[in-house]
């Protein structure tokens, strides 16, 4: 009989491929896969189902002989009534059998669960979905921040991990019962556990009207390589651009204000700064303008002197920056556009796709 070494003992040591097979299958883990859905808001899709008290991501077991990515494909369409692109992994979760609560009876021995992409869908691809009757009470689409009210703990640690991974752009990551092996920056911070401050106002890529005043000036710092300056709070996870409020030292320049917010807020040198337009607030009324400029140099972090608070400091690229924020869909795009317009006129190239970076030491260009 063909003989074994059992993975644990000395090579010498042989065992039976029928020992070999039993100790193998004494320690199986179930292996399930889900699918990781959002809308153009950057809200996730969860599942209200008949049998459970919380929200899912679509998935389900995988079946026999099915491997986790044809499972995700199938759960997908029975659940939701559509066909969604499964093309990318973006974590693979080791479920310890103490990680979920489940019944004794049921003898849960851990499970390796697969999160897949399922892409951003638009109002057409939403519209289509038909959720299985008799399983699938409805779906929602829900802030990121909202996923741990929602869902059981392990289900959005595992939610909110494989968000920040495709966010981050670094390949799939491995978490043991939700939380990452390896933590990134946007882990460590908790960017997207509190809610995004929804701003869906107007941008009007067009000079400020005489008489409305302006309330905020705000910038998209580009550096060399095309990505822009990004601050963390390190104490809520919310995502910030440089800029604020006009003071008087500013003397009425919205160019002055965003230029000393980036030097208070990030120590942060600009240069050549280039307008783009305003989101209008009917409620001031007043305007929030906004800036591109190219970044020169970081000194080392310090103390915001208006919140008490150190920045984290990261360059992402503008589209990665965009998913920390709640603007709408329609004004973000025409802000995304109107600052990469401006970068082409900075001088500056695109950004090729990366993971975020963490900027801790001082830095110049």
């Amino acid at each position: 009989m063909t003989t074994t070494s059992a993975p644990d003992e000395r090579p010498s040591v042989a065992m039976s491929d029928e020992a070999y097979g039993a100790l193998r299958a004494s320690a199986a883990l179930w292996a399930g896969t889900s699918v990781l859905i959002t809308n153009r808001r950057g809200q996730v899709l969860v599942q209200r189902v008949s049998y459970r008290p919380t929200r899912l991501l679509p998935g389900g077991a995988v079946d026999k002989g099915e491997s986790p990515a044809q499972g995700a494909d199938r759960e997908v369409k029975e659940e939701l009534g559509v066909t969604a692109p499964i093309t990318r992994g973006l974590a693979v979760d080791w479920v310890s059998p103490t990680g979920r609560a489940t019944p004794p009876a049921m003898k849960f021995p851990g499970e390796l669960l697969h999160v897949f992409d399922g892409g951003v869908w638009d109002d057409d691809q939403i519209a289509a979905i038909q959720p299985a009757p008799g399983e699938i009470d409805d779906i929602e689409f829900v802030e990121p921040a909202d996923l741990p009210a929602l869902m059981a703990p392990d289900d959005a640690r595992r939610a909110l991990s494989a968000l920040r991974a495709r966010i981050n752009g670094a390949g799939p990551v491995f978490l043991e019962d939700g939380i990452p092996i390896a933590p990134t920056v946007l882990v460590r911070v908790g960017i997207l556990r509190t809610a995004r401050a929804r701003h869906h106002l107007p941008f009007h890529p067009t000079p400020v009207p005489d008489g409305l005043e302006v309330r905020q000036s705000w910038v998209w710092a580009f550096a060399p390589d095309g990505r822009v300056l990004v601050l963390l709070e390190p104490d809520t996870g919310g995502a910030v651009l440089p800029g604020g409020t006009p003071e008087p030292e500013d003397g009425g320049d919205p160019v002055a204000t965003a230029v000393r917010e980036a030097g208070e807020e990030a120590a942060a040198e600009l240069a050549d700064a280039r307008y783009l337009g305003y989101p209008s607030d009917p409620d001031g009324p007043c305007a929030r303008v906004r800036y591109a400029a190219a970044l020169m140099s970081l000194d080392a972090a310090q103390v915001d002197p208006a919140t008490g608070r150190t920045y984290v400091r990261i360059l992402a690229t503008p589209e990665q920056a965009l998913e920390f924020f709640d603007w709408g869909p329609s004004a973000a795009a025409e802000q995304l556009t109107a600052a990469h317009q401006a970068r082409v006129l900075l001088g500056i190239p695109k950004a090729a796709h990366q993971p975020v970076t963490e900027l801790t030491d001082p830095l110049s260009w």
